[in-house]
């Protein structure tokens, strides 16, 4: 028997094995985006807090996306459009987010006046 044929069967369970745990460890664009979008509002909501003069504010995710990296191996980040009302004003903000990091940043504010 050949070393060739002997190690075959090992061969194959260490590839399927691999596979698994690659496969595993994925995460589709979506489910990254979900996953930090109440980090991304916390940051539009204390910019925007602190702009409108309204404790009481809240925010929504109006729409996510992920941003490619500018540089080859650079960092991806996700991008949010959050809508944050209330005190009878309106705003929306583009918050941020480097992959792997809770440092977002909120910026864009975009008033709505509300009557």
């Amino acid at each position: 028997m050949s070393a060739k044929s002997r190690y075959a069967p090992f061969l194959a369970i260490l590839a399927i094995t691999g596979t698994m745990f690659v496969t595993a460890g994925c995460q589709t664009t979506q489910q990254a985006l979900a996953k930090d979008d109440s980090v991304a509002i916390n940051t539009a909501l204390q910019r925007a807090r602190f702009e409108m003069s309204c404790p009481d504010a809240t925010g929504t995710v109006l729409s996510s996306d992920m941003l490619q990296p500018v540089l080859w191996r650079g960092i991806e980040r996700a991008e949010y459009q959050i809508g944050v009302s209330g005190c009878g004003k309106k705003a929306t903000y583009v918050v941020i987010c480097p992959e792997g990091s809770n440092d977002c940043l909120a910026t864009a504010n975009t008033d709505e006046p509300t009557s």
